[in-house]
């Protein structure tokens, strides 16, 4: 059994800076992106890249998803800053290279949107979130957003692995 769990698991310590590798990764692509567009679009005026499918849309979300608790913005801070410092504290524990892959690429995406949070206008903690990839009829989102989608499928597929996995070492 100790041969199937160090194949699937490393030492925590090489997940931990696997982890913040991943998180720091995010986050610096996400704000620079951010930087990017808030440097070469006008809020609200769409610029087509394939059509009107794909298009850049420069938004500022005080809400979460779909714009959804536009009143929470505090609510949604706290609730990222949590995350971000649970899966630091947490990181150490966390064996499975999926499962950390996942939590990594959520907790990225979080501390990108947490930045902005926390130092975009109308002030600290009550920041809007930078949105600015529209895809046909769905929500503008950005590269926070993303990842975090994106982890969270990572997260769940690395958990049935895993289960699978036991299941077929203790069989």
């Amino acid at each position: 059994m100790d041969r199937v769990s160090t194949r699937v698991s490393g030492p925590s310590g090489r997940n931990v800076t696997f982890m913040a590798v991943i998180i720091l990764a995010v986050a610096a692509v996400d704000q620079a992106t951010k930087a990017l567009v808030l440097a070469r679009l006008e809020p609200g005026v769409p610029v087509p890249l394939i059509g009107d499918w794909f298009r850049l849309l420069l938004l500022f979300n005080p809400g979460a998803a779909f714009s959804m608790g536009e009143n929470s913005t505090w609510l949604f801070t706290t609730i990222q800053l949590v995350f971000v410092v649970g899966i630091a504290i947490a990181a150490p524990r966390i064996r499975d290279r999926g499962q950390a892959a996942g939590l990594a690429l959520i907790a990225g995406g979080a501390l990108g949107n947490l930045l902005d949070r926390l130092f975009r206008d109308p002030g600290f903690w009550f920041g809007h979130v930078v949105d600015f990839i529209s895809v046909g009829r769905f929500a503008v989102f950005n590269i926070a957003d993303s990842a975090i989608s994106v982890g969270v499928v990572v997260f769940v597929v690395a958990m049935f692995v895993e289960e699978r996995r036991t299941k077929a070492v203790a069989a």
